[in-house]
């Protein structure tokens, strides 16, 4: 049985006060003998102390971002090592916001996904169709070609750290819902792309997280589908209480 996984985003959200104080409600509220794995993810400038505190406590630091590139003139950027250097192996790409705000193409993915391989670090692998993409029905079109543009290039192997993440746009601040029934009609379908591609053995054991406005009030129903492995949590992350119901969820 694959094991449910919550991860929260923090996005550009909580400074070093903040942080440190977020994550200490945590640490109250999570219980230590939950067999959900979780993960959060602080900023770039809090992700050090953040692994700190969590050093001896059951919550994973994942980085929201790194850049392809070992290292070099890229001002502003992150590298894998940098990363590892404190202590942080999992790192989230290919995030909507990526995509869309920063115009990071499923290519340019794909060479910060091999950049992970090759460093031995965890992906979680984000990806989902816009609201144009569900309207004009050609959402598994292009949540497809996401995951072969941005993850075929991999060996079977490198999915033993690969989670995935699907984030359907339109369901995320645009005032449309995905029914729980469509999150899984699409979480079994991507599974199924993968299970084309890789065998069953892979596809049965990946994590395929959703992303698409999890809360406490539908994490139950949304995480007890057959397909649906937990959660990728953006706002309701943000608060302890919230995030940690939602953990609670995930049984």
């Amino acid at each position: 049985m694959r094991t449910k996984i919550v991860a929260g985003n923090w996005k550009m959200h909580k400074n070093a006060e903040e942080t440190e104080d977020l994550i200490n409600q945590l640490i109250e509220l999570v219980p230590s003998e939950s067999t959900t794995r979780i993960i959060v993810a602080p900023t770039f400038t809090n992700l050090a102390s953040a692994v700190d505190h969590l050093e001896f406590i059951n919550i994973d630091v994942a980085a929201q971002n790194m850049h392809q590139a070992e290292g070099g003139a890229y001002t502003g950027e992150i590298s894998a090592s940098m990363l590892q250097s404190i202590g942080v192996n999992t790192v989230i790409l290919g995030h909507s916001e990526r995509r869309a705000m920063f115009h990071e193409t499923d290519s340019i993915i794909a060479d910060k996904v091999s950049t992970a391989m090759k460093h031995e670090m965890e992906v979680i692998f984000c990806f989902g169709e816009e609201l144009k993409d569900r309207q004009d029905h050609n959402y598994k079109n292009i949540v497809e070609h996401q995951l072969r543009d941005g993850l075929f290039h991999l060996e079977a192997s490198d999915f033993a750290r690969i989670i995935l993440a699907y984030e359907p746009v339109w369901a995320i601040g645009t005032g449309e819902t995905a029914s729980p029934e469509q999150v899984q009609e699409m979480h079994a379908f991507i599974r199924e792309v993968i299970r084309q591609k890789y065998g069953r053995d892979v596809a049965e054991n990946l994590a395929i997280l959703y992303g698409g406005s999890v809360k406490p009030d539908n994490a139950e129903e949304l995480f007890g589908k057959e397909d649906v492995d937990g959660g990728l949590i953006g706002g309701a992350a943000l608060d302890a209480k919230s995030f940690a119901a939602i953990v609670a969820a995930a049984k």
